[in-house]
């Protein structure tokens, strides 16, 4: 049973890891100084739990390597905030203000949100830098984000 616990552990752990990669290459190979929107820092969505968010890791991680995080989450953010002060917060990132995604050259999709899933994705990449997108929780509809001019990517997807 304790092999087990590590091993679904260390899965857990690569996937966060997968995720801040593909971050990078999706920047081409370098996130200093790129602009990376964050939707989702809640450990799931409905909770403002961030107790070992897989989100504000990965935030952290990319932050690390000099990315400039703006993450938005419909509740979890005051909690996000007081535990992880050095990132940026952003009040929406819906049509009426775009704060988290204005100006990304990346958006992560780290939390299933319905907020998150209900957005346009046309009416975002008009908002965004760069229309690339990795869904880290296969949760939006990859043909209809294409279909608006994104690059999506998401981990164990083709």
């Amino acid at each position: 049973m304790v092999d087990l616990l590590a091993s679904v552990d260390a899965i857990n752990l690569g996937r966060r890891i997968r995720v801040a990669d593909l971050a990078t290459e999706a920047a081409g190979g370098s996130l200093a100084g790129k602009r990376i929107a964050v939707l989702g820092l809640a450990f799931k969505p409905g909770s403002d739990d961030i107790r070992d968010s897989p989100s504000l890791a990965v935030c952290e991680r990319v932050a690390a390597e000099g990315a400039i995080v703006s993450a938005h989450d419909p509740v979890a953010m005051p909690n996000a905030a007081r535990a992880k002060p050095n990132l940026r917060y952003a009040p929406s990132v819906a049509p009426s203000g775009a704060e988290a995604a204005e100006g990304a050259d990346l958006v992560l999709h780290l939390t299933e949100w319905a907020e998150y899933r209900a957005i346009d994705p046309a009416w975002l990449a008009a908002v965004v830098a760069q229309p690339v997108i990795i869904d880290a929780r296969c949760a939006l509809d990859a043909r209809l984000w294409r279909a608006a001019g994104w690059s999506v990517r998401a981990p164990g997807q083709p």
